[in-house]
């Protein structure tokens, strides 16, 4: 880590020892292990800028709208940046899009006010258990000053839940270890999938799904934020090479400053199509629509499993057990190995999609609708 970094942790490592001590009430702590009643009103905080990350949220929404007795109030608290992921969401009772750049003003900061005058009495820190999330544990203690904080277990920022709820000690699966978070509060099942609303499209990109989806069609991402865990667009042709041979045509999708990308990969494999400029919405639909998709570890793989179209996930130099999604109509693969190897990466990914497309078929599987 660089020394600039490690300076600016442990710059947040303090704030978190100085805000633990300038918040702190009496009586506020909860012994380990204790149940809460039932929330009437709550916020879940999650102010990350990724879309994955707000997605990830969604499996807390209904869980807590599935609840037995009356349904809480829930509101969800994100970046800016992804509230788009959210906003519409059947079981979001409010979306707030936060900005968290003045934060350093504590109660003062933008939009801290109004939101402690909402009430909240539970507020849901949404961060993992990987590394302290400062910054979420800091929002959710002054939105709540009277609520019940609950968090993950993590020094020291642990110090501001009002209930820090230790990891699992049975999976590292993101989804599920966020959805542990609400043990405290539900003493039925937990929910642990993901979910997003009905996407809400133009006429015109209504009709342009009707035409694509009159033949066997999958949608290809290669696409991702971080290029150093992107498989190479060659493997993401030989993919699209896979599913022509399976009868489907693929689509490759493309966000902000990926349309080379795009074109790269359909030049590597003739006869698949390049999608048009796609908002979140439009992603979500044509996902849904094809019934496949084949993506990098991203936001659009997390987008594609909630809307419940099949998923071959492709991982590259990062935690598939802890980001993916291993269970049926979806399929993970670590393709760390081959590509470290430095052979054989197109062909282990045509077969992969291959066998996929296959399997697919073969139990005439159709998108679901979530």
């Amino acid at each position: 880590m660089p020394w600039y970094k490690r300076l600016e942790l442990w710059a947040k490592l303090a704030l978190a020892l100085v805000a633990s001590v300038l918040l702190w009430r009496p009586g506020r702590r909860r012994p380990p292990g204790s149940t809460l009643p039932p929330p009437r009103k709550m916020l879940l905080v999650r102010p990350d800028n990724r879309v994955g990350e707000a997605l990830l949220t969604t499996p807390l929404l209904r869980t807590l709208k599935g609840m037995p007795g009356p349904s809480p109030e829930v509101h969800v608290l994100v970046h800016s940046k992804v509230a788009r992921a959210l906003s519409g969401h059947p079981d979001a009772d409010a979306v707030i899009a936060f900005d968290r750049r003045r934060l350093w003003l504590g109660a003062l900061a933008p939009g801290i006010r109004a939101l402690r005058r909402e009430r909240y009495d539970t507020v849901v820190d949404c961060a993992n258990w990987n590394a302290p999330s400062v910054t979420s544990a800091l929002v959710s203690r002054l939105v709540g000053p009277r609520a019940v904080v609950i968090g993950p277990q993590v020094w020291p920022v642990s110090l501001l839940h009002s209930l820090s709820v230790p990891a699992r000690p049975d999976t590292s699966r993101e989804a599920s270890q966020r959805a542990h978070l609400l043990s405290p509060l539900v003493r039925g099942p937990i929910t642990e999938t993901l979910s997003f609303r009905e996407p809400n499209v133009s006429d015109s990109f209504r009709e342009y799904l009707r035409q694509e989806a009159q033949r066997p069609c999958a949608v290809v991402n290669p696409g991702g934020r971080l290029g150093w865990r992107r498989i190479p667009p060659e493997a993401f042709a030989a993919a699209a090479r896979a599913l022509l041979a399976a009868g489907r045509t693929p689509i490759v999708t493309w966000g902000p400053g990926e349309e080379a990308l795009a074109q790269s990969v359909i030049q590597g494999a003739p006869g698949a199509h390049l999608a048009p400029p796609t908002n979140l919405d439009e992603l979500a639909a044509l996902m849904r629509a094809a019934g496949l998709t084949v993506t990098n570890n991203t936001g659009p793989m997390h987008l594609s499993v909630a809307v419940g179209a099949p998923t071959l996930g492709l991982f590259l130099r990062i935690d598939m057990a802890r980001w993916g999604h291993p269970f049926l109509p979806h399929r993970m693969v670590d393709l760390t190995p081959v590509v470290e190897a430095g052979a054989g990466l197109e062909e282990r990914v045509f077969e992969e999609v291959r066998v996929f497309a296959a399997s697919l078929s073969a139990v005439g599987s159709a998108p679901q609708r979530t």
